[in-house]
């Protein structure tokens, strides 16, 4: 996917001549259907919005192991079952970062959801999801997660989370 990105660069897109530097990141949405649990962000990127729960991956750490640490260190629960179900980059028109973010489904946990200073947990009904207050992206590839399906693409965000561009398409593996 790198290679999209330095394309993208000499198209124009905000990176020209600059060093492009890609962060990894872990998303877990735990769906037991016909419910998900997310998270209220109540500080930094994101904050005010839903989401499921992650973070950054530590130099050297398993993405794995950064998924259930994450998870555990937001909501207070272990999560179990987890499968990888889609690779995103996410890219700010004119910021070198890419942030690559691998998503997570989980199937069921242990312990109890509780709250942290990051994070307030909800369940919500799978037709009742809070698009409108989440990450603008969610509503384009939260259909291919719930469905079961495997996916990868890219999100260009422009000034006030705009989505300038995307794409997204389904795969066989991650």
């Amino acid at each position: 996917m790198l290679c999209l990105f330095e394309a993208l660069a000499k198209e124009g897109h905000g990176h020209k001549d600059q060093k492009i530097m890609k962060n990894l990141f872990t998303l877990c949405i735990i769906h037991q259907h016909p419910k998900i649990l997310l998270g209220m962000k109540k500080r930094g990127l994101g904050a005010g919005r839903w989401n499921g729960f992650g973070g950054k991956v530590k130099e050297g750490e398993p993405i794995e192991e950064a998924v259930l640490r994450e998870t555990k260190e937001e909501v207070g629960v272990i999560a179990t079952g987890i499968e990888r179900r889609g690779i995103i980059n996410f890219e700010f028109n004119g910021n070198p970062e890419i942030l690559e973010v691998h998503i997570f489904k989980a199937d069921n946990f242990l312990g109890e959801p509780i709250e942290s200073d990051e994070m307030k947990p909800q369940w919500f009904h799978t037709d009742e999801i809070p698009f409108g207050n989440m990450w603008s992206d969610d509503i384009y590839w939260m259909p291919l997660f719930l469905s079961g399906k495997k996916f990868k693409g890219k999100f260009l965000f422009g000034k006030s989370d705009v989505i300038l561009e995307y794409r997204l398409k389904e795969v066989e593996e991650i």
